[in-house]
């Protein structure tokens, strides 16, 4: 199964400030990050961080990224590049590094992977949902275009089903005629 998540920040004091985050400390976010990963997936399954993994002087560290890294659950660990994204986390050993994906889940239906927030991807019109993060608590998302970080799902990873059931519930994008009847020509 795949699991999906954004915006971690790892390692980033500021992250509880900018986004008020009920931590006292990085270490208690990381930890309590660290384990909701671990109380939502099992041993064979996959986890998506669709950007911002870590930030601040610690991601430049690789013995503790490589013990940060380490401590994750799951078999196959991807990531989508965020704006926050450097060299050191993209050396890590990621089953995948990319700033798009398109993945297949469980479900039968693909999502589209981005940091960033779309107007429009790849079989969208289908029905195909767009993951991303970049926005923690300023934006959830769309009917189509769900915001997977930490800071709207209670700290926990995702599944898509998750995802799909809160994009039910939310607005229809206000660009989505516009966009898609260019889209089309």
């Amino acid at each position: 199964m795949n699991w999906y998540t954004a915006d971690t920040h790892f390692g980033h004091e500021s992250s509880i400030k900018h986004s008020a985050r009920p931590f006292k400390t990085v270490m208690q976010m990381d930890a309590v990050l660290i384990e909701n990963l671990s109380s939502r997936l099992g041993l064979e399954d996959a986890l998506w961080i669709v950007g911002d993994f870590v930030f601040g002087p610690k991601a430049k560290d690789r013995d503790w990224l490589n013990k940060l890294f380490g401590r994750f659950p799951g078999t196959e660990r991807h990531v989508v590049i965020g704006n926050h994204d450097g060299e050191a986390t993209q050396r890590l050993p990621w089953a995948s590094v990319t700033d798009l994906a398109e993945v297949a889940d469980s479900s039968g239906l693909n999502s589209v992977l981005c940091h960033y927030p779309m107007n429009t991807w790849h079989r969208a019109r289908k029905g195909e949902p767009h993951l991303c993060g970049h926005v923690h608590e300023q934006w959830m998302g769309r009917r189509n275009a769900v915001n997977v970080g930490v800071d709207v799902w209670g700290y926990e990873p995702v599944a898509l089903r998750e995802a799909q059931q809160r994009a039910a519930t939310l607005p229809t994008n206000a660009d989505w005629s516009d966009v898609e009847r260019n889209a089309q020509i």
